[in-house]
């Protein structure tokens, strides 16, 4: 990681201000949970934008078994990295531990508000509720996401986390939830669009 890192100077000119600071708000998905460290999707994430040519610091604000309400109270501990953009991973727990929607809800927007009250960009990833809790469940779950994206126009929505990778059993854990290294290279590999059009939406510094 420390090479990867040290990339940076030459993918910035000289007198920018470094490179674009990108939080990462999420739960274990974020954290890599059961990998080595360098194989979770932030380091992985890094290592992509970097071939692309981003000069980014990936954040790593991932913390295993956290629910939309528990990324809320910590997020000012976590902007404490004066990010510029932020992604949201959020709501597996809570899909999991089948609470309301209507909390969730509440929690994400609170998360969003203060980010845009930050001016920070923010990609929102979307989450589904496990099948066994049922349609009804699932649908309002669902709802969540695709509600608050199209209320908030400026947000970059990618509307499920694991697209490609929920319920595959090669690209996962043996707990059938977590994906493996292959699952989260495959994570990364179908978000880094969107990621990029995300880290577009980061103000430039003033020339000069």
């Amino acid at each position: 990681m420390l090479a990867a890192l040290s990339g940076f100077g030459v993918l910035r000119s000289a007198g920018a201000e470094g490179p674009v600071r990108l939080l990462v708000l999420g739960d274990s998905l974020a954290a890599g949970y059961g990998l080595p460290q360098d194989q979770g999707f932030v380091p992985q994430l890094q290592r992509a934008l970097l071939a692309r040519g981003r000069a980014v610091r990936v954040i790593n604000a991932g913390v295993s078994g956290d629910t939309t309400a528990g990324g809320l109270a910590r997020l000012d501990w976590a902007l404490a990295d004066n990010p510029q953009a932020a992604i949201v991973e959020l709501g597996g727990n809570d899909g999991l531990r089948a609470l309301p929607p209507v909390q969730s809800r509440a929690a994400l927007t609170g998360i969003l508000d203060r980010l845009a009250a930050r001016r920070i960009p923010v990609l929102l990833a979307g989450m589904l509720a496990p099948p066994n809790l049922g349609a009804d469940y699932g649908r309002e779950f669902a709802a969540v996401y695709q509600e608050l994206a199209r209320s908030r126009p400026e947000l970059v929505f990618y509307p499920f986390f694991l697209e490609g990778v929920a319920g595959d059993p090669a690209l996962n854990q043996p707990d059938g939830i977590h994906p493996n290294e292959r699952g989260l290279a495959e994570v990364v590999r179908r978000i880094l669009p969107s990621v990029e059009t995300l880290l577009e939406r980061v103000p430039h510094p003033p020339a000069g």
